[in-house]
């Protein structure tokens, strides 16, 4: 037999009728969040339920209410605030919201008073009364990320809503780019504009909360957060794709003659005629009437082409004599004089009779653009592909110095850097020769004894 899929009325039905075998998933934990906020689904539903004009009603009540600065309202005063009101409909809002558990009524001061499930719910609705609806979504996405950080009560499921809008932004204004229309293009590119400075004004929060996570060892936000990071730049890369889509619709705008009209400002005009059907009236009421010419006339202006002064063809010039070419000089590009002050330093180091170096004198020092060169140039140490070559470059690969990298990092005293990998400087075949501090200190023990 075949099961009902209605087994009770909406009033009657439970949640678990509507799965197979009427079994909630137990391991789904958005589930699981929604159960925990049974009181504002209860809420929601006391505000929505019914026609929309009464719901609207509603929620202008609910707004000016939770609007009003005293923390205990009186009968009166909500009369008075709502004069405009008639009696039986604020009675009947005002008994929803009670039911609701959204006012408390003190029946011994005859006073209303706001409970903490309304101050939930106007977070909730907050956007419903924002000035700009347009990227609202974003907006109060990202705002709620970010306060929820500075509290520190940022959940996993705001990251993941963060990310899915980014991720349909994208899905949005690549359409946009393969649409090719110019319109399309342009309201897609000032819509583009604002994500991003929403994006970037939240990029630092964002940031913070990579850093935290990673502190904090909380794998699930660490990996969120580095995806949310992934979508913010995907969003990012879209600039160029953006302004050549844009270039290319340039290039096809085409000018009306020598009026200055293009087909832009064509279409623009005619996207704002309400009734295009109207251009044509009219348009078919004269006949069309020939022009016809005599053959004088024709004649005569054969005889005027032809008499016409016509421009003189250009004679024939000689090629300039041979001129001596002017002196120059060839520019050749030095090298950053980092490479020079490194292979002094291996230099003295290898005359010092030194075996083994720290790595941080080596690459600290001056600005972090410089330590960042002068550890880049530490591969060529033994590069046999370059040995073989003439100049600096040469000469660093010939070097007999190694670089040794471990998996430890650590601070460092510089001004510009303040954590880098650990690391050695050894010459090449010198593992052997690097004394062991134990045994020296037996053989020493012994020498004594």
């Amino acid at each position: 037999m075949r099961e009902n899929p209605n087994p009770a009325s909406e009033d009657e039905a439970r949640f678990e009728d509507y799965f197979r075998d009427a079994v909630a998933p137990s391991e789904a934990q958005l589930l699981w969040q929604l159960e925990r906020q049974e009181g504002l689904t209860a809420a929601l539903r006391a505000l929505f339920h019914g026609p929309a004009s009464l719901v609207k009603l509603r929620l202008w009540v609910f707004m000016e209410v939770m609007a009003m600065p005293a923390s205990r309202i009186s009968r009166e005063a909500l009369n008075q605030h709502f004069h405009q009101l008639r009696d039986e409909p604020l009675e009947l809002v005002l008994k929803r919201l009670r039911e609701a558990d959204l006012l408390a009524w003190d029946g011994s001061n005859q006073q209303y008073g706001v409970t903490p499930l309304a101050q939930q719910l106007l977070g909730v609705l907050s956007p419903l009364v924002t000035s700009s609806a347009q990227d609202a979504d974003l907006t109060s996405l990202l705002a709620n990320v970010a306060g929820a950080h500075q509290l520190g009560t940022l959940d996993p499921a705001q990251l993941q809503h963060l990310q899915a809008q980014l991720s349909r932004l994208y899905d949005e204004f690549a359409d946009a780019i393969a649409s090719g229309s110019e319109f399309h293009l342009r309201r897609a590119r000032q819509r583009f504009g604002k994500a991003l400075s929403l994006v970037e004004k939240a990029s630092e929060a964002l940031s913070a909360i990579m850093v935290q996570a990673q502190e904090q060892g909380n794998a699930k936000l660490e990996r969120l957060a580095r995806e949310l990071g992934l979508a913010q730049a995907r969003l990012l890369s879209m600039a160029s794709q953006f302004n050549r889509a844009l270039q290319q619709a340039d290039r096809q705008r085409v000018t009306l003659g020598s009026t200055g009209i293009t087909t832009t400002d064509v279409r623009r005009w005619l996207q704002s005629v309400h009734f295009l059907e109207n251009l044509s009236l009219g348009a078919l009421s004269r006949p069309v009437h020939p022009v016809l010419v005599a053959q004088h006339e024709l004649l005569d202006t054969a005889e005027a082409e032809f008499e016409r002064d016509r421009p003189k063809p250009k004679e024939m010039e000689a090629l300039p004599t041979a001129q001596p070419a002017p002196e120059g000089e060839l520019a050749v590009m030095s090298l950053p004089p980092e490479m020079g002050v490194m292979q002094a330093l291996l230099t003295r180091w290898s005359e010092a009779g030194e075996i083994e170096q720290d790595l941080a004198p080596a690459v600290l020092g001056g600005s972090y653009a410089r330590a960042s060169y002068r550890a880049q140039l530490l591969p060529l140490l033994g590069d046999k592909e370059a040995q073989h070559l003439t100049g600096a470059t040469g000469d660093m690969a010939r070097q007999p110095w190694r670089v040794h990298w471990t998996a430890e990092q650590g601070e460092v005293d510089d001004e510009y850097i303040r954590w880098m990998s650990r690391g050695v400087l050894r010459v090449a075949g010198a593992k052997d020769q690097v004394p062991d501090q134990g045994h020296e200190q037996d053989k020493k023990d012994e020498t004594q004894a």
